[in-house]
Formats: structure tokens, sequence, C-alpha cells
């Protein structure tokens, strides 16, 4: 099998060979396509069906991802929609690791408030306490490992065995924005769907926004291309064919990202005014507590290499601060029992040089250190 470097630098070239021979996929703009005849189709009827720059995308993304099928959306928002639009209805029930994006748990609770589609949290530590949750109207499983923005890396081959020994009925699905397929592919572990937002390291040049759902299973895969004809939250060509550029890369930032991170998440416990440091040990992803005698709007206003600005997964590095930015929809007491208190941290390592990435940092907590203790 080829190896995934290989795969995603040569994956999409010599797609065209039959027209120009291009190196590069070509893209298309059009949203109509002509017919041959009275029923027939080249294969190509509208662009909110089918579109060959974003089917390109997609054959590229089922492949990364070892499955079979894939759709690529409008955002990572779409995506997580499109499951649920497809494949729960009123009344039905889900559990979901408890420490999640915080605009997942605001789709969450408008599903639960609007539609019936109730839902438990768990913890992502003990499998037992997660098939005591499951109920009768369970169908399905949300996972984001590592989590955000704490890190909690969850056993998806460990979840995926218990539950499908029990219920093989409930879908297990991952979000595997943080990792990518360079470090994890769920539906080999066992999981029935992965989901992404492309905005971040599958796209990684903070210039493009978009979501992707694959799949393995063909009854899965037509009930999310119903659901996607339906709704029309497809990712137009030229961001499909941005994401087929951008994915070349993306083997060799994944290794930049994690060497970055791995040297950051060894020196920031050495430094004075840094309470505790959260990382998986692999992917650009940490998360780290000020200590309380820093202020975080200094912290912030000091920094110089780091951009203090929401979304992660690009070359440029990016410092969010969880509380009140990708969590402030959740309750406070909910923040808080999560570890998500106004000190965290959220650090997306992009790819400057590592030792100007540990000054910006180093500099700029010095500069926090205003409060008395």
């Amino acid at each position: 099998m080829t190896k995934i470097s290989t795969q995603l630098v040569q994956g999409t070239n010599g797609t065209d060979d039959a027209n120009t021979g291009a190196v590069v996929a070509p893209l298309y703009f059009s949203t109509a396509f002509r017919h041959p005849g009275l029923g027939q189709s080249t294969g190509y009827d509208y662009s909110r069906l089918e579109e060959p720059t974003r089917s390109l995308l997609e054959k590229q993304l089922a492949t990364i991802e070892h499955g079979t099928d894939a759709f690529a959306t409008s955002s990572g928002m779409a995506a997580i929609d499109l499951v649920f639009s497809a494949l729960t209805q009123s009344g039905d029930h889900f559990v979901c690791s408890d420490d999640l994006y915080g605009g997942s748990f605001r789709y969450f609770d408008e599903r639960q408030a609007k539609y019936n589609i109730n839902y438990d949290k768990w913890n992502g530590i003990n499998v037992d306490d997660l098939l005591l949750l499951l109920k009768p109207a369970t169908k399905l499983i949300w996972i984001e490992s590592p989590s955000n923005p704490t890190m909690k890396v969850i056993d998806i081959e460990g979840v995926s065995a218990a539950v499908h020994a029990v219920r093989p009925d409930i879908l297990i699905i991952v979000d595997n924005t943080f990792l990518t397929p360079i470090y994890q592919n769920p539906l080999e572990l066992g999981a029935n769907v992965v989901v992404h937002s492309v905005t971040k390291y599958l796209g990684g040049h903070n210039d493009i926004l978009g979501g992707a759902v694959i799949v393995k299973d063909a009854k899965l895969a037509d009930l999310l291309q119903e659901e996607l004809t339906t709704t029309g939250q497809t990712l137009d060509p030229f961001t499909s064919w941005l994401l087929i550029r951008s994915l070349k890369t993306l083997s060799v930032r994944m290794a930049a990202h994690t060497a970055n991170a791995r040297f950051l998440a060894q020196q920031l416990p050495t430094l004075a005014g840094i309470d505790k440091v959260l990382y998986a040990g692999v992917g650009g992803m940490i998360s780290f507590y000020l200590a309380d005698n820093c202020d975080v709007d200094t912290f912030l206003r000091a920094l110089k290499v780091c951009s203090f600005a929401e979304s992660l997964g690009g070359v440029e590095s990016l410092i969010t601060v969880p509380y009140v930015q990708t969590h402030h929809d959740m309750p406070v007491g909910d923040r808080l029992a999560l570890g998500i208190t106004p000190q965290l941290i959220r650090f997306s390592v992009g790819l400057e040089d590592k030792d100007d990435l540990w000054e910006d940092i180093k500099n700029a907590v010095a500069a926090s250190q205003t409060k008395e203790d």
C-alpha cells in the first residue's frame, strides 16, 4: 500500500492525463454540465450534487483516512451538522466525551432543545462508565482525541471494541482534527465515522474554511450523500482546490509542528509563571496554565511572534484563551470542572523557528507577572 506521504503528494497527479497531462489538478468552476443526450450524463449534472474538483478532493480524503467515501462540507460545523442531520432523529440519544470544542457543545445543546435529541457526557477515562450511559435510544458516541483544550487522550480502539461488543448498531464518531491521518486513523481503530474541520491542519494555512466527513460503510455513505444533496452544505470548487494543494504538504507540516511542540512542551514547565503544561506527545497543540500572579491580557499584548487569535493548525502560531473564546457558551461551572480556567492558554504551535517561539512566550510570561501573589 502506498505510504501516506506519497499519497498526499501524488494522489491527485495524473487525474487530467486524458486532456492535458497537467501535474497539478485543474480547477473547475462550472455549476452546470452538458448532457450528451436525453437520459445521459458525464457523471456530473449540477455542482451541488457532484463537482469534479470536490470529487477529486473527496477521493483523496477517503484514501488518507482509510475510508471508502468522503464528503467535503462548507465548514467544520457543517460537517458535524451533516452527521447529525443524516444519522439521528427526534427522540434519539447520544454520548459524547466531556471535553470538546465549545462549538460542538453549543450545537449539541441546540439539537437537544429543538429536536429532543438528548445526550450525556462521559469523562473519557473508564469505558465501563461509558457503557452505563448507553440507552435503547443511543445512536452514536462522539469522541475528540486529543480533546480541545485539555489534550485528553481517549482509547478509540478500546471504546469501539467495548461498545460494539454490546451494541454493534451504535456509531463511533471521532473528530480527528487535532492529530490528522498522519498520526491517527480512527476508522482503522474501529470507529465508523471520522470528522474534520479542514480549516485547521488539513488546510494548514489559516486561509480556508471547510469540513469533511469520512466513512467506510456504503449504507452510511448513502445516507450522508442524500442529506448533503438536500442541504447543499458542500465545499466550493476553489476551496476544494486549495485544500488539494495544502494536503500535499500535510506530512512535512505535521512533522514540523510536532518537533516545535515537543521542544516547547519540554521547555515551558521550566519557566516561572507557568503552572502546568498539557500535551498529548504528538501533534502541534499545547495547553498551559499561567500562574495566578500572571495577567492574561498583559501576556497576550506582549506577544510579538505568536498571534492572539482563534483557530488552530496553521503555519502561523496562534494563542487562544478558551475560557473567553472557544468555550464561552459553556456554563462556568462546567468550564471550571474541566480545568478550563481564565488562566488556561491554548497554543497552536506553528512552523516558526522554535527558539523564536520560546523567546516570545518567555518574554510575554515575564511581562505578565504584574499581579501580587
